[in-house]
């Protein structure tokens, strides 16, 4: 009898299929972590069309704010800029010229509105073109396609999010979060520039969330996140395009001082760890939050953007929290051990555990319908 696992139906292009029920199915087939055409769907078929942390609201203050940023560097390279014009409305905008391509806004400040260096062309802070030499014999000018384009935009908290073609409201992409941590006093997060740091991981963005997103491998990778956690109680609970893992303390560290009305009060939670489709992690712990954004750079290779927000510097040292970074390099040394593993001709799919890897499972889900043009 041959030891072969029997495959599911073949996929055609970039895409896949997951089965849904977990006990039967398997993980997406191993080319989708090195091809090349699979990033390259990627980039239009899933960043474009999800939302990706662009900023702050300290980026952008006061009227007459402006701040050039480049959504996902090295995948989507996309130019935008953050305004807030003189009625303290915030937009996001292109930072492309649409006379040549220059891009508009080159640093921040506060400006009056946005001027080209290149040939002078100008936009009021709400994208509108205001004026142009040198174009009085230019027929049917201007019209909507010479303003710049408006990119959707979102504010959560403290935090602005942008999408340019978002397949789901941004409303609905984070409620999950809203109900469950929406009782923390967000506005009070502060950045912490000392605790924030960029990671370059020789891996697969996909490889690194599906990673983070199973407490299985905890007690082999991370002892001493282990010690903190009660693996028993950890537990993973599925939305539509976001997970959440409940860490329970195992009655030695830290915990959160939950209000009545939290719909966790009574348990003794160490961590709240939501992943939001594609590429964002939302770690919450008694000391305030630590941002995850997940930056893809190629096939086999990603850059890591942990960015720190603290409310309470007291509890910074304990806890599940504590040792984010010494966790961090237990991860990275794993997941580019998978990649290499992944890139092996004598592997191709493998099998996902009931209990303890529902999270990855429905990454993998979404993952394929996005890429097969499902959603």
């Amino acid at each position: 009898m041959s030891n072969t696992p029997a495959q599911q139906p073949s996929d055609h292009g970039v895409g896949f299929s997951i089965e849904p029920d977990i006990a039967a199915a398997r993980t997406p087939p191993s080319r989708v972590y090195h091809d090349t055409s699979v990033y390259e769907a990627a980039k239009d078929r899933i960043f474009a069309r999800t939302w990706q942390f662009v900023g702050t609201s300290d980026d952008v203050r006061v009227p007459g704010a402006t701040f050039p940023l480049t959504m996902l560097p090295g995948c989507l390279s996309e130019p935008l800029v953050l305004v807030r014009d003189r009625a303290d409305k915030l937009r996001c905008l292109s930072n492309v010229c649409t006379h040549r391509g220059m891009v508009v806004c080159e640093h921040a400040g506060i400006e009056a509105g946005l001027r080209c260096r290149y040939h002078g062309r100008r936009f009021g802070l709400d994208g509108c073109l205001q004026s142009m030499p040198e174009f009085e014999e230019t027929k049917d000018f201007p019209s909507a396609s010479d303003d710049l384009p408006r990119v959707q935009l979102a504010e959560w908290g403290p935090f602005i999010f942008a999408s340019l073609d978002p397949a789901m409201p941004f409303d609905e992409w984070i409620r999950p979060v809203q109900e469950r941590v929406g009782w923390m006093p967000l506005a009070e997060l502060k950045h912490d520039p000392s605790r924030s740091r960029d990671y370059l991981v020789s891996a697969n963005w996909a490889l690194y969330c599906e990673n983070y997103l199973e407490g299985f491998h905890i007690p082999f990778v991370h002892p001493s996140l282990n010690d903190a956690l009660d693996y028993g109680a950890y537990r993973t609970e599925l939305f539509e395009y976001v997970s959440l893992q409940l860490g329970i303390s195992d009655g030695t560290c830290d915990v959160f001082d939950l209000p009545n009305a939290a719909p966790d009060h009574g348990e003794a939670v160490a961590g709240f760890y939501f992943w939001l489709f594609p590429n964002l992690m939302l770690n919450f712990y008694p000391w305030g939050l630590s941002m995850n954004v997940v930056k893809p750079l190629g096939p086999d290779r990603t850059r890591v953007s942990f960015v720190s927000f603290v409310l309470d510097e007291s509890k910074l040292t304990v806890g599940a929290g504590a040792e984010l970074d010494r966790v961090e390099r237990e991860d990275e040394s794993v997941v580019e051990l998978v990649q290499a593993g992944v890139q092996s001709r004598l592997y191709d799919r493998g099998r996902y555990s009931p209990t303890r890897e529902q999270g990855t499972h429905h990454f993998h889900q979404l993952l394929g319908a996005f890429l097969s043009g499902a959603r």
